[in-house]
């Protein structure tokens, strides 16, 4: 079906003009927009409150240790709340579970902004957290659903560029915001974006979005004992536990390797996310054709740029240029990533699709997760800073060998 026919109204005849026809072929559905604007204010909502953290430990009177665990809950909503919650609503309207899913965000927002103690915050988080994991999961499988075969890896960056642009935007301005009036002012205000992308979705997605075929709750989880699923999740964990390891700690990296100062490493990170924007665009326009080929030169490339890092980031002009392609690439394989794991399922276990999405989201957090702790170790043990890109080279790596594996199997 064309993504036309998917987005046009039932009661609607198509012109005669075969260049009408073309012209709306090639744009992209407004409902992705809505979509992008969406993930905007998520991925804005999810990485604040690194910025926030100090903030919010002098309040409450407890350690930056203790307040980490706003990070953390969060991640769990997503990893652990998201799988769930899409296996369970599996026959429900994908529109309206969306709809309702933004519902779900816009109150977790609104309930951080006016908690008076840190549990009350907690419970915000992993609300806010189970929002995302559904959200970003479900989206990119409709935003894929809803363009012709050719274009699906450009549906899925378009919408994940709403994370990019967060990142450039959306955090510095959050945290600006926390810091000058207030935390709460902060979530307040995503909380208000939140209900306006409600009504950009309500508004621009199509009634009639397709879904797969209903499958009972307990073939859905069949998804994590299929090899070829288990290892697309694989190629997301170790790609980003690379990427997050050194990114983590890109900040004193910069300054005590590099000896940038604290106001060129602001400018620097904005160069990063900017970096982050066009990759995650252009990763999207390559991955289109055959994604898992794609996805082991782009791991390639990052391996060879952390080994890099560990030799030239003393050098100023390097570092800059390794910081750049370390952003460019990294998020160049996420609309590939994406579309991969999507592919599998509907060659596999068709009907659980959005499942499957969900849960590469959470791989995308496990990865995270994975990638900051370790790093966080070597520092403690006192091998130093760089030893964290020769970690995240040695992720990439286990990337490559997973994405050949994969290939092999398909084959």
């Amino acid at each position: 079906m064309s993504c036309w026919a998917k987005i046009a109204p039932r009661n609607f005849v198509p012109m005669k003009n075969n260049k009408v026809l073309t012209v709306e072929q090639n744009r992209m559905p407004i409902a992705i927009w809505a979509l992008t604007v969406s993930v905007f204010a998520i991925g804005t909502t999810e990485v604040v409150m690194i910025g926030l953290l100090p903030t919010i430990a002098k309040e409450f009177s407890i350690g930056i240790a203790s307040t980490g665990w706003l990070v953390t809950s969060y991640a769990i909503g997503v990893a652990i709340g998201g799988p769930f919650v899409a296996a369970f609503t599996n026959k429900i309207n994908r529109k309206r579970l969306l709809i309702t899913i933004m519902l779900l965000f816009v109150v977790g927002n609104g309930l951080a902004s006016i908690s008076s103690n840190f549990s009350l915050l907690i419970v915000a988080r992993i609300l806010s957290g189970v929002a995302h994991g559904v959200f970003v999961g479900i989206g990119a499988n409709i935003a894929s659903s809803m363009v012709s075969k050719e274009k699906r890896a450009t549906s899925i960056a378009i919408m994940f560029t709403g994370l990019t642009v967060a990142m450039v935007t959306g955090v510095p301005l959050g945290t600006y915001i926390g810091q000058q009036f207030g935390w709460r002012f902060t979530f307040g205000g995503i909380a208000v974006i939140g209900f306006l992308c409600l009504l950009a979705n309500q508004l621009w997605l199509p009634k009639d979005i397709e879904k797969g075929a209903p499958i009972r709750l307990k073939d859905q989880f069949k998804v994590l004992g299929n090899k070829s699923m288990l290892l697309g999740f694989s190629l997301t964990l170790f790609s980003f536990a690379a990427l997050f390891g050194t990114f983590t700690f890109l900040s004193p990296l910069l300054e005590n390797i590099s000896g940038f100062t604290e106001n060129q490493i602001t400018l620097i990170l904005l160069l990063y996310g900017v970096a982050v924007a066009f990759g995650n665009l252009m990763g999207g326009k390559f991955s289109n054709k055959k994604p898992a080929r794609t996805l082991i030169l782009l791991f390639a490339i990052l391996f060879i740029a952390f080994g890099l890092m560990y030799l030239l980031l003393p050098y100023r002009n390097t570092a800059l240029i390794l910081v750049a392609t370390m952003g460019f690439i990294g998020f160049g394989t996420v609309p590939g990533m994406q579309l991969y794991v999507i592919q599998l399922s509907e060659k596999y276990l068709a009907g659980t699709e959005d499942v499957a999405s969900v849960l590469n989201i959470s791989a995308f957090n496990v990865g995270i997760a994975l990638g900051s702790s370790i790093g966080g170790m070597l520092i403690s043990e006192s091998l130093g800073l760089l030893s964290i890109t020769l970690m995240s080279a040695g992720f990439s790596l286990m990337a490559i060998v997973m994405a050949i594996i994969s290939i092999k199997r398909e084959k």
